[in-house]
């Protein structure tokens, strides 16, 4: 166990704590930043492994209610502001165990606030105030020197909730039980605490076509009336589209949900005839975000149906691009090799097959090898439908493999691409998950874990990836290697729609 100190400012928060924390040190510092100031030197005495700010908090976001945690992702106060890196893992915890769990800014005041004060922070972009944690994590050093450091804060008033109130006392009660609930994780996040060293694989995120897709719809947003409206998510991933929205994209999920004579963007996993049709029976100014890959998709589909041929698509079902291909006509999904021996076609002679752009090369190769058995004349695209992007990202994840302990892959859960990273880092014997950021990270995963791979799906942004080796990182030394399977130089060039 790793020396961990918790720090309480309150009797009632010290009460909750003690004896609830295995093998921590819990401290009480006292109420307000002078307080704090004259508890300093006993921190210095302590020289914790691990320090944990803890207690209740003043709540500014309106979301917030009483007996909800915050876990600070940094500090502020009159000085400045600190990053506080190391706590997602603990956030991670504290939701599997039911609670419900914020991260962002937790700033510090000299002084109890409320009414237009705690509106004017509550602008800044603040969850919640206190008067403690700034002074305590200033005191430890610079982001280089300071051990693993959280701050943890109980909420008992809110932006609805002033704290002089009757209900207060019993919002008080709630977030102390919160505080004792919470308390044993606060032990295992600090055992993480230790050195590490990670191995990068290459190529890794955003791909060209994902760049693309989120270009178009800023130009979209620059060059037409809002709002502007995407059908489906541009690209499978929660950050990416939330921080579309955050820019005044509106997402549906079909176009009856889009006003007649809008804007509409298709997402750049394509769309079916029909619903081409659809906007412009309805008159939509339609801004296409297919991915040029997909595209090719959609024309092989269109060949091959024009033939006569009995079309195979090898994919996912549900999958938006499944879905779109399978909208061109006459198309069979076969999902699985089990599936490919029971197809059925009109003519042996005239089968052809296509595939979703982000499968795992050995599944797609599997069917293929049964469809091949089963229709020796069966044609397949003249050049690989797999995305060179899916395919690098595999190549890189196979290249780290027998290094990592670990393969944390970043991405989404409705992202194929990344799903398929997580299944060949599998296949080859690695332990892997996937997270959509740090904060998914469960203890348990990374707890003695020397090596840690670290790759991210083609439609992950890169700054995700680097908030996890910052999350690593501040749990102690980190030494970074990366492996480079190929460089990728493609780019795609935008719509005129949107075109500069």
């Amino acid at each position: 166990m790793s020396g961990l100190v918790v720090v309480a400012a309150l009797r009632t928060e010290y009460a909750a704590l003690k004896g609830r924390v295995p093998g921590a040190t819990v401290e009480r510092c006292g109420m307000g930043p002078e307080r704090v100031r004259g508890w300093l030197p006993r921190l210095a005495e302590l020289a914790p492994d691990a320090l944990v700010v803890a207690g209740v908090a003043g709540g500014l976001d309106p979301s917030l209610r009483p007996g909800d945690v915050v876990v600070a992702s940094e500090v502020r106060d009159e000085h400045g502001r600190i990053i506080l890196r190391a706590a997602s893992p603990l956030v991670a915890e504290l939701r599997r165990m039911g609670m419900r769990v914020h991260t962002g800014p937790m700033v510090s005041t000299d002084k109890i606030v409320g009414g237009a004060e705690r509106e004017k922070l509550a602008k800044t972009g603040a969850l919640a105030v206190d008067m403690e944690s700034a002074a305590l994590v200033r005191a430890l050093g610079g982001e280089a020197d300071r051990p693993p450091t959280a701050v943890v804060r109980v909420i008992v008033d809110t932006a609805h909730m002033p704290l002089a109130r009757l209900a207060t006392v019993s919002a008080g009660a709630r977030a102390l039980m919160t505080l004792r609930r919470l308390a044993p994780a606060l032990r295992r996040w600090a055992d993480l605490a230790g050195p590490r060293r990670i191995v990068l694989a290459a190529p890794r995120s955003f791909c060209a076509g994902v760049e693309r897709a989120i270009d178009i719809v800023e130009g979209a947003l620059r060059r037409y009336p809002r709002p502007v409206y995407v059908r489906r998510q541009i690209v499978h991933n929660a950050h990416v589209v939330a921080d579309l929205q955050s820019q005044g994209a509106v997402f549906v999920d079909e176009l009856e949900e889009v006003p007649d004579g809008t804007t509409v963007v298709f997402s750049a996993h394509g769309v079916a005839p029909a619903v081409r049709a659809e906007a412009a029976r309805r008159q939509l100014t339609v801004v296409d975000a297919t991915c040029p890959l997909v595209a090719k998709v959609h024309t092989e589909a269109k060949r091959f149906l024009g033939r006569g041929d009995n079309v195979l698509l090898i994919g996912h079902d549900g999958h938006d691009e499944t879905e779109g291909t399978l909208g061109e006509g006459r198309i069979q999904l076969v999902q699985s090799p089990a599936e490919a021996e029971r197809i059925e076609v009109d003519d042996p002679a005239k089968v052809a097959f296509l595939t979703q752009t982000t499968l795992a090369i050995e599944d797609a190769n599997q069917v293929v090898d049964v469809l091949r058995r089963r229709f020796p004349l069966i044609e397949s695209p003249p050049t690989e439908d797999i995305c060179y992007a899916t395919t690098n990202r595999q190549d890189a994840v196979r290249a780290i493999a027998d290094e990592s302990d670990l393969i944390l892959v970043v991405g989404s859960q409705n992202s194929s691409n990344s799903l398929r990273l997580v299944e060949v880092a599998q296949r080859a014997g690695t332990r892997s998950h996937l997270v959509d950021d740090a904060g998914g990270i469960l203890p348990e995963w990374i707890e003695q874990t020397g090596t840690i791979g670290i790759t991210a799906g083609a439609s992950a942004p890169p700054h995700l990836v680097d908030e996890v080796i910052g999350m690593l990182r501040a749990l102690g030394p980190v030494e970074v290697d990366e492996r480079v399977v190929t460089h990728e130089d493609i780019k795609f060039s935008l719509p005129k729609e949107v075109a500069d």
